[in-house]
């Protein structure tokens, strides 16, 4: 491991984090695609060195004004004064350059790659260089629109692309020492502090697109400088005070100068300003814009104490987790501003589940556990990282999915504009490239979403992925299996302090009611609280062992009956995976096949090692009923109930799906 860390001292739950080496051949796989192919692939994208062709936006945003060539590092180069051109791509586009380098300052945690090293402190010298004077940056306006800054902050995206390179920064810095890069975000933080605030001449907003507030609370965390949580707790506050604040901006920047005129007449709750934050009851809008605003609301609660901050990000928390998540942990249920609809409106064909917002859910469950020792806040994080993230590429690492379906049909994709929007095979890249970087940093940080230490010195074991820890308080902690296949972990603690530790381990909901905990060789039977099993490791010892042992067998899963999509369907599961159907498995079209609702005794599971790369299968008995003729009657006696047959129907992982030929693909299955 080449981890670096620039502030041993630190401040907070980010001080206490462990020097972790991954060691699951699930997750190892995943990290080594990522800086093999992954990081490379997308920088020759940024950097212009490749074409790609893109589908049409999944956001509705017009792609006509792009070409086969990306333009982001090309627009750093422009607004650093190195070249004349004028600026190409999405306003935004400035923050998949950043969210590119905070994977790769992951990456060289997990290896030492001196050329990868090469190209991010290059990148870093080109952004200290495209970087104003007064700290800001954002080269849509350093190029275009001069005098339009912030000055239209509901639609500028400034304060989110700015937020990016902030937790970039910070995760690089962490990860080399690179000072300059650190530099760079704290002249952009006083920038931004300079600007917005409750004085007469100053800004009395926030951004349309939460993210600011999240970074602010990173890099508050990472130097210990109490005014970057304040500046973000500001930034939460003043969110939804004045209703009107973006119409005003709006309108004193003049309509007729509308460069974003796509989300214009979302509205209110689309950008969460129309009320504050401590009377939102529902998380409505955007979904990306939620999880991120989220996040920086737990964060910061964290960093401030503030409970009333921490109320609303728990109400928020239930209103997704409760009322409007899939159970792949996506969220978004239309197309329509990549948004929340309302409660129990989970439609499976024409759903959006953007990747970006299972990353930010995955983001925001992460905070929320730091905040409070919580199973449930695991038990998602775990969905969302299995599941709902996961799908968003390829297994190949070199295509992406915007939109992640629970049903798709090639015909219907093609032939209904209302399911325009879903691919049934993944893109090379996107006009709104936010989710394939978002991705790869996601997968390169995994290390730091398998433990969490709380204020007390607990340590909570809550993802269960193979691997070597070592704390800052000296304790060591390896842990083994081969989860998400094999349901048995272990971990050996090694405790050379003075004192004894509290270590929690997770009890997945899924498998509360039948798992086994050993300690020291012998059977345990400790109280489980809030979803964690708690048990003493003794001070000055070595090799005090603790094993999980979790229940394996296929299940099958309901919806509550609220979810009128799914009512008189189930889905399948094994361990923390969803599975699903395809139809290179199974003769289309996958609505005919019905399964029992009982208890899926007859189910099978094997794990096949060439399949996928290296997947366990789940197969079941099912009913299939005969196509009806094409020339037939389009409607029948319900006398005639056509001709069926038993049939063996075969389940692959949902994350694995449309990696071979285009055809259907169902998760949720008749019940027979």
């Amino acid at each position: 491991m080449n981890a670096t860390n620039a502030n041993p001292e630190g401040a907070g739950t980010e001080a206490r984090l462990p020097d972790v080496e991954i060691t699951s051949a699930f997750w190892r796989r995943y990290i080594d695609l990522v800086i093999d192919k992954v990081l490379p692939y997308q920088w020759s994208v940024l950097n212009g060195e490749r074409e790609v062709d893109l589908p049409p936006d999944p956001g509705g945003n017009p792609v006509d004004a792009y070409d086969k060539l990306n333009h982001s590092i090309r627009n750093l180069r422009v607004a650093a004064g190195e070249e004349d051109a004028p600026f190409r791509g999405m306003p935004f586009q400035d923050s998949d350059v950043y969210k590119w380098l905070e994977a790769v300052a992951y990456a060289l945690h997990h290896r030492s790659d001196p050329e990868l090293r090469r190209l991010a402190d290059g990148v870093v010298d080109l952004i200290a260089r495209a970087q104003r004077e007064d700290g800001y940056l954002d080269t849509f306006f350093q190029i275009k629109e001069h005098d339009r800054v912030f000055k239209r902050i509901q639609q500028s995206h400034e304060l989110y692309v700015m937020g990016h390179y902030i937790e970039a920064a910070v995760a690089y810095w962490q990860a080399t020492g690179n000072e300059k890069a650190l530099g760079v975000a704290k002249r952009m933080a006083a920038c931004i502090e300079e600007n917005f605030g409750d004085g007469e001449t100053q800004i009395h907003g926030a951004d349309g697109h939460p993210e600011i507030e999240l970074a602010l609370a990173c890099l508050a965390e990472a130097t210990g400088e109490e005014r970057y949580a304040a500046m973000g707790r500001w930034f939460l506050n003043v969110r939804g005070q004045d209703p009107d604040f973006y119409d005003e901006q709006n309108r004193a920047d003049g309509w007729d100068r509308d460069f974003f005129a796509v989300i214009r007449d979302f509205p209110r709750t689309y950008y969460q300003a129309a009320e504050p934050i401590a009377d939102q009851r529902d998380a409505d809008g955007h979904a990306v814009r939620v999880t991120y605003l989220c996040t920086g609301l737990a964060h910061i609660a964290r960093l401030t104490g503030d409970a009333s901050l921490a109320e609303s990000a728990e109400r928020l928390w239930d209103s997704i987790v409760r009322r409007r998540m899939y159970i792949t942990g996506q969220i978004g249920s239309t197309h329509v501003g990549e948004s929340f609809t309302y409660d129990y409106d989970l439609p499976n064909d024409t759903m959006y589940g953007e990747t970006c917002a299972s990353v930010g859910m995955s983001f925001f469950a992460r905070q929320m556990l730091a905040m409070k020792a919580r199973g449930e806040y695991g038990d998602v994080l775990e969905k969302e990282l299995f599941n709902g993230t996961l799908a968003g590429m390829s297994l190949d690492g070199t295509h992406f999915y915007y939109v992640n379906p629970l049903e798709a049909d090639p015909a219907a994709c093609k032939g209904t504009p209302d399911k325009g929007h879903v691919l049934t095979h993944r893109a090379g890249w996107f006009a709104c490239a936010c989710c394939p970087a978002n991705l790869a940093r996601l997968i390169t940080s995994i290390d730091r979403y398998i433990y969490t230490v709380m204020a007390d010195g607990t340590i909570l074991a809550h993802q269960f992925i193979a691997s070597k820890a070592v704390f800052p308080s000296g304790v060591r902690i390896e842990q083994a299996g081969d989860y998400p296949w094999d349901g048995v972990i272990t971990w050996r603690v090694d405790n050379p302090t003075d004192r004894a530790v509290r270590f929690g381990v997770r009890i997945p909901a899924w498998s509360a009611d039948s798992f086994e905990l050993h300690v020291d060789g012998g059977q345990a039977r400790p109280d489980v609280v809030d979803g964690f099993a708690y048990v003493e490791v003794p001070a000055g010892g070595e090799g005090f062992e603790v094993r999980l042992d979790l229940n394996m067998a296929v299940r099958l899963v309901r919806s509550s009956n609220r979810v009128r999509e799914d009512a008189g369907k189930v889905a399948v599961m094994r361990g923390p995976l969803v599975y699903c159907a395809e139809e290179c498995d199974n003769a289309g079209p996958l609505w005919l096949y019905s399964v029992s609702g009982a208890a899926p005794t007859e189910a099978g599971y094997r794990f096949e090692p060439d399949l996928l790369g290296g997947v366990g299968v789940v197969t079941k008995v099912a009913i299939r009923a005969q196509e009806d003729p094409k020339d037939g009657p389009l409607y029948l006696s319900a006398e005639d109930r056509g001709i069926s047959e038993l049939v063996e129907l075969r389940m692959v992982p949902y994350y694995t799906w449309a990696n071979r030929d285009d055809g259907q693909m169902t998760v949720w299955l008749n019940r027979s």
